[in-house]
């Protein structure tokens, strides 16, 4: 099997946030690498993402009765491993940082090294800051002190994670982990609010990974 990769689009303005802001610039910074100013995705960001979808295929298979349901729930513990496991529990999946491609981040180390830009320079190139408030539905002018600024990092850019499998995956893990990317829709902060639309695959998967997972949830062999 070739070696496997997420794709990640991002199809609106989307805000993969660090946890803190810029003094006087942004309440809420995003993900970046300091050497080149390039946003990124941190592998264990997106790995909780693919776990939040596993566990809501499995609960929707629990819910069906679906004949797949106990295969695709031991495929989902070997992927991302059991709460609390020893050794034995733990997850045989590993997702790297999801990079923008690697020719282009060569390419600005070089621009950068020879003073021609900074990485405050491309990561304001890829990125741009929104702003909102709080509204009193009442009187319906602006909370006092409610008004925010956000870094998102525009639409149709594209990100690439490495996947790393620590065992021979099976069939089942393989379809399961594609069905999981395919139903991740939405990624980042306020995605509930209209931004964080995404879409992702695997990159590198057998033909027919996720037809095999029809089939499974369909009661096939």
């Amino acid at each position: 099997m070739d070696s496997l990769g997420l794709e990640i689009t991002l199809l609106s303005d989307t805000t993969f946030g660090r946890g803190d802001g810029v003094a006087g610039v942004v309440d809420q910074e995003v993900e970046h690498d300091a050497a080149t100013g390039l946003p990124i995705i941190k592998g264990r960001t997106l790995k909780g993402l693919l776990v939040e979808e596993c566990s809501n295929i499995l609960y929707a298979l629990l819910v069906s009765s679906s004949p797949a349901y106990a295969a695709m729930n031991t495929a989902a513990e070997r992927l991302f491993g059991v709460p609390g496991s020893n050794l034995h529990g733990q997850s045989i999946l590993h997702i790297g940082t999801a990079t923008l491609p690697r020719s282009l981040a060569d390419h600005l180390r070089l621009e950068i090294a020879y003073g021609r830009l900074t990485p405050q320079a491309v990561l304001e190139a890829l990125t741009t800051i929104r702003r909102q408030t709080a509204v009193d539905s009442e009187r319906d002018v602006p909370k006092d002190n409610t008004l925010r600024a956000m870094r998102v990092i525009l639409r149709d850019t594209v990100f690439e994670a490495p996947v790393l499998l620590r065992e021979t995956p099976t069939d089942d893990e393989l379809s399961l982990l594609a069905a999981c990317a395919a139903s991740l829709r939405r990624a980042g902060h306020s995605r509930n609010r209209g931004r964080g639309r995404i879409a992702v695959r695997v990159n590198g998967l057998p033909d027919g990974a996720l037809d095999w997972f029809g089939q499974r949830v369909k009661g096939g062999e």
